[in-house]
């Protein structure tokens, strides 16, 4: 089979604010997930088994935190002298100056790459979703069309639709109507933020956009794809969906990350992370196996490699080098890696940041029995900003700790 003229692009720049303290210090798609893993490990993981070699990260928020997992893309199989991995910044000096205020500037301040680089199409793609597909199976089905633009759709709870561009649907698969986060939407299938391009379309519909940003007296900022050319491309009835009928969760929110993570679990699990022919590819400083002692209680659960526990861990997910003590309980929750529970202490319905000390005897969160990601409430404990937290300390369900600054953070 001839390999694919593709480019893939991974839009990694956001800052993910409705992730709370779990991106204060960290780019969302660096964001730990599933005992070993980062957010962005989906998308370079799907590009890796797919084939698809060529494949440009844009970052922009806390660049360290995700460069250093990205390195040299060697775990993605993409440390290549032909295409491989190349991580985009923001940059001056070349008339697309500045940090991007969304995914249709982002994408717009790679124009001239793309132009370079040429490939006939070109896959854009989050980084911040859960889910497996096979990008070139999706592309050859593109290329089988002459639309200039395929979405991947899903459908979502009813209640979640605002949060996405909602997408109506003709018989042969035309695109015919997109409203990006409406107040009332229409119904409940959503564009899962997946796309192949026609490479010439996209540059041209970009450079539209933009113009029509300039020559409206504006700022530059284009806003997202969704925004004017996502729409623009439907109305002019270019545009065509790719139905994923498999699983696909957004964890852009506190609520959404904890259901994620429960979704791991139980037998069978909602979802299953590393699955035979498709494996979730990922580049880690923890190494060894998890170490049970023999005060433990293990149920239900995911321990990530060099975890260590001695006291009770029930229907949770414990990340690698993580510890929890003799006595400690942790039920319903995610402990991030390096984290630690000291004895006595409760953890329930909570999600708990990377390398926190959870004081002795402390109470995080409380049971919720049967919580969904719309009834949930979620405690979120991070760093502490004033040392240690003292013996006894309590988290009531739904707060986090330290509580949200006053920085204006653009998702």
């Amino acid at each position: 089979m001839a390999p694919l003229s593709a480019v893939t692009i991974v839009l990694a720049g956001g800052a993910g604010s409705r992730l709370r303290a779990l991106t204060r210090d960290r780019a969302k798609p660096a964001v730990p997930y599933g005992a070993g893993y980062q957010l962005i490990d989906f998308s370079l993981s799907n590009a890796a088994n797919s084939g698809l070699r060529d494949v440009w990260v844009v970052q922009q928020f806390h660049p360290v935190s995700l460069g250093s997992h990205l390195r040299s893309g060697r775990p993605w199989d993409l440390d290549r002298l032909d295409g491989g991995l190349l991580v985009l910044h923001p940059s001056q000096g070349t008339g697309r100056d500045g940090f991007h205020s969304g995914t249709a500037d982002a994408l717009w301040k790679q124009v001239e790459p793309l132009r370079e680089a040429a490939p006939d199409v070109t896959v854009v793609v989050s980084a911040d979703a859960v889910y497996r597909l096979d990008y070139d199976e999706l592309v050859r089905d593109h290329l089988n069309s002459f639309a200039e633009l395929t979405m991947v759709t899903t459908r979502v709870a009813p209640e979640d639709a605002s949060r996405y561009g909602v997408v109506r649907v003709g018989e042969d698969r035309t695109v015919t109507g997109y409203r990006y986060k409406p107040d009332a939407p229409e119904g409940d299938l959503i564009c899962a933020e997946i796309f192949v391009f026609n490479t010439a379309a996209l540059i041209s519909r970009l450079e539209r956009a933009h113009e029509d940003v300039v020559s409206a007296g504006g700022d530059s900022d284009m806003g997202d794809i969704g925004d004017n050319v996502l729409p623009a491309m439907v109305e002019a009835g270019h545009a065509r969906e790719w139905r994923h009928e498999g699983y696909w969760r957004d964890v852009g929110t506190v609520e959404s990350y904890w259901a994620g993570h429960m979704d791991l679990l139980g037998e069978p699990p909602v979802h299953e992370l590393d699955v035979p022919g498709w494996s979730l590819r990922s580049a880690s400083t923890y190494s060894g196996p998890a170490r049970v002692g023999e005060t433990a209680e293990v149920s239900g659960s995911l321990l990530g490699h060099g975890a260590v526990v001695h006291g009770a861990v029930e229907h949770s997910v414990v990340g690698p080098g993580a510890v929890i003590e003799t006595g400690a309980r942790v039920r319903d929750s995610v402990v991030l890696p390096g984290a630690v529970v000291r004895s006595g202490a409760r953890v329930e319905t909570a999600v708990v940041d990377a390398d926190v000390e959870v004081p002795v005897d402390a109470r995080i969160g409380e049971h919720q029995a049967g919580a969904t990601e719309t009834t949930v409430r979620v405690a979120l404990l991070g760093t502490a900003p004033d040392g240690p937290r003292p013996p006894g300390f309590t988290l009531d369900p739904g707060t986090l700790d330290p509580p949200d600054d006053d920085e204006d953070r653009t998702l």
